[in-house]
């Protein structure tokens, strides 16, 4: 399992070292694993089993209620988080295709979290903006396509609750953003995204050599 770390700055050894000192994935995040590894290539999109640890903890901490996922893939993370609400807590997932969300919403019914997810298909962009302009939200995780981080942040950011936490995934694109020599689209809207959130003074930012990096913003 995770032969390759995601964490591209730790050895394979360190990195199943650190696996084996924290929380485990169950058998049944195993099962949700290999499955999205049978996928291929695509199969990099999944969160680090780590990074679902640690997300599943701070929900926890966090005390959150409410929550909200954009980027879903196969459902990893949006498992990690609502395993972190309470019974009554409610998670809702935003969303493009049908196919991979199929293999989700199967895990989220054999883990019996499945009534704490509402997952909503099409444009995220959209989804947020027919939603309430109130404050309503916890918890928020930002996974998607790194063009629309912008949006997808100021879209969530706004309907947080006073020291809410954003989580935003992939800050760090593999040590692209510090490479002069990488200029594809993805790596450049990191950079900008990265330094909008650091320049932000409606939040407090930490950013976690989680991953592929993770930066934590708290609201204000």
């Amino acid at each position: 399992m995770a032969p390759e770390p995601k964490s591209f700055f730790l050895s394979a050894e360190l990195h199943r070292y650190l696996l084996e000192h924290g929380t485990p994935p169950d058998p049944l995040q195993r099962e949700l694993i290999e499955e999205t590894a049978a996928l291929g290539g695509i199969a990099m999109m999944q969160i680090a089993p780590e990074q679902g640890a640690f997300m599943t903890m701070l929900t926890q901490l966090a005390r959150a209620r409410r929550a909200i996922e954009i980027g879903t893939f196969t459902g990893y993370s949006a498992l990690a988080i609502a395993r972190g609400l309470p019974r009554d807590g409610q998670l809702l997932c935003c969303d493009v295709s049908e196919e991979w969300t199929a293999i989700a919403r199967k895990y989220w019914e054999k883990a019996g979290v499945a009534d704490r997810v509402e997952l909503r298909l099409g444009p995220a962009l959209d989804t947020l903006a027919a939603l309430p302009a109130e404050p309503t939200f916890d918890l928020a995780f930002i996974d998607a396509d790194k063009g629309n981080y912008p949006g997808y942040y100021e879209g969530v950011l706004t309907r947080m609750v006073p020291n809410g936490v954003i989580l935003i995934d992939n800050v760090l694109r593999g040590g692209a953003v510090i490479d002069r020599n990488a200029n594809d689209d993805d790596t450049n809207a990191m950079r900008a995204f990265n330094k909008l959130v650091a320049g932000d003074d409606r939040v407090d930012t930490v950013m976690l050599p989680v991953a592929d990096g993770l930066t934590l913003a708290r609201k204000r």
